[in-house]
């Protein structure tokens, strides 16, 4: 069980060094699955070093070698001084992308170096780290990281935290809303006067409104507050990790972490 839950921002190559100046470990957004399996590489500074490499898997074209190209994440790992690996792999697993993240688990585990995966591809490495995303439209949040934890063990979850802002059209049986810019949530609580309230269970921020044309809405959303909630939860539950987007926060971060 890990003694402390570590905080991750992972950002884009052009706002890195901005991320950096926190003193939290950055997990690098320049990396993705090309077409073969062929790890593909964005324009970054020839001396960056350390934090983590962040991998996309979207547009991967379904062919190539698991065992290739997890031998070319291990190179860049090395030569970068990287000491862990983020899979963002979304969506319907993909048969050779679950290799990859099964190949990659070992691999890592062998350096002492984690692997962190998306829940979807959860089932193909007992040795990965699984990041359970924060955005609820309802339920508990504790609960379904308990659940987690029941499933995998606390050392093996990680609570990817998500800035939320959405509106919901009530009712909603999908359990998706419109997402809001925060300029627009400004002023829609501005224009609607609106009473604010925070859900320990969801540990967000919401209110309610009428509108002539779509009747109720329930607008759910996030601020330092409610990130700072989400964070403690997973402390208290002894999470792993916790993995924040430097865009996401980077207006409110110094919040979060004071």
């Amino acid at each position: 069980m890990p003694e402390e839950t570590r905080l991750i921002l992972t950002a884009p190559p052009p706002t890195a060094r901005d991320a950096s100046s926190y003193g939290l470990p950055v997990g690098h957004m320049a990396y993705r699955v090309g077409a073969g399996a062929n790890l593909l590489r964005a324009n970054i500074p020839i001396n960056l070093r350390g934090g983590l490499m962040v991998v996309d898997g979207g547009g991967f074209d379904g062919r190539g070698d698991a065992g290739v190209f997890c031998q070319q994440v291990i190179r860049e790992c090395s030569a970068r001084s990287f000491d862990g690996v983020i899979l963002d792999f979304e969506g319907r697993p993909h048969p050779l992308l679950g290799q990859i993240v099964n190949r990659l688990g070992a691999l890592l585990s062998r350096r002492g170096w984690p692997l962190y995966i998306t829940e979807e591809y959860a089932g193909f490495s007992t040795q990965a780290r699984v990041i359970i995303p924060s955005a609820l439209s309802g339920g508990s949040l504790s609960k379904r990281l308990s659940e987690a934890i029941d499933r995998f063990g606390a050392e093996r979850v990680a609570l990817g935290v998500q800035r939320v802002a959405e509106d919901f059209t009530l009712p909603s049986p999908g359990g998706s809303g419109t997402p809001l810019s925060q300029e627009e949530l400004s002023r829609r609580i501005a224009s609607r006067g609106a009473s604010v309230y925070f859900s320990d269970e969801l540990c967000a921020h919401y209110f309610t409104y009428m509108s002539r044309q779509s009747g109720a809405h329930f607008v759910l959303f996030d601020n330092a507050g409610s990130i700072r909630k989400k964070i403690q939860v997973a402390r208290n539950l002894k999470l792993c990790a916790c993995v924040l987007a430097w865009p996401e926060v980077k207006d409110i971060l110094s919040q979060i972490l004071n």
